[in-house]
């Protein structure tokens, strides 16, 4: 990576999942790199919902490595998840066009409901299926199944957790981490923005910042997609040993079926 810049390159990880983000400093310069980004970097970059791509260049071992903008800035906290700003960035996303068009380009197809409940089914372990609630929530998607189904297909970040959103110090907002985009009904992001974030008296409101009026087949969509994600959750959290998030898990789950 250094003979990629340099010798005067200071390249440092930059933590993450991945572990394929990197800082690099040089100087007053600061660059944000990152090793075989899918090409749909470019594409968030220009339409202007991560930062500025400067380039891409490809490694001789074949590895591409893109550098972005690194910019000073925070993440949001959970209570500003609840700002215009927000809805509207996120309505965006999922109106683009050009986003959906080339993680169609990639061979994404969309991912319909009966696949994410088979997943659901094919991952569940033995104990998280003997909770209550957990049955509870599963008959719910076993048996509104056939209700759930929405001809409206977009580009969906699938983790809009506020670490996700970044606003800079010149006031500009992103949303970053799109490893995970799916094509898919909206409401896999609107559930699981309005269950986490903000208080269901304020929903309307802020369907209405993001162009949306709310209905209740929207409002049974939501909450079908945020139960799966939530079940899909608590099993990962169960293999990966993270035991304060299981039982935040099952809280959430309570919390949804209340």
């Amino acid at each position: 990576m250094e003979h990629l810049l340099g010798q005067d390159w200071e390249i440092t990880p930059a933590g993450g999942a991945t572990g394929k983000a990197y800082a690099a400093k040089h100087g007053g310069q600061q660059l944000f790199l990152k090793r075989n980004s899918s090409p749909f970097l470019a594409v968030l970059s220009v339409e202007g919902i991560v930062p500025k791509l400067i380039w891409t260049k490809r490694l001789e071992n074949g590895d591409v490595i893109t550098a972005q903008h690194w910019l000073k800035g925070r993440e949001l906290a959970p209570i500003e998840m609840g700002d215009s700003r927000v809805a509207r960035l996120m309505s965006k996303i999922h109106s683009s066009q050009p986003l959906l068009s080339m993680l169609e380009k990639l061979g994404k197809e969309p991912v319909e409901p009966e696949m994410i409940l088979a997943e659901i089914e094919r991952q569940l372990d033995e104990e998280i299926q003997g909770d209550e609630d957990v049955q509870r929530a599963l008959r719910f998607l076993r048996s509104r199944l056939s209700e759930v189904g929405h001809g409206e297909y977009v580009v969906c970040h699938g983790d809009i957790n506020h670490n996700n959103w970044l606003l800079s110090d010149e006031d500009e907002l992103y949303l970053i981490d799109w490893d995970g985009a799916l094509i898919a009904d909206p409401a896999v992001d609107l559930g699981m923005m309005l269950y986490t974030y903000i208080e269901e008296s304020q929903w309307e409101n802020w369907l209405a910042q993001y162009g949306l009026v709310y209905t209740p087949h929207l409002g049974l969509r939501m909450k079908w997609y945020v139960l799966a994600q939530t079940l899909l959750s608590l099993q990962w959290n169960k293999e990966t040993g993270r035991s304060r998030e299981v039982k935040e898990g099952f809280r959430d789950l309570a919390h949804i079926l209340s």
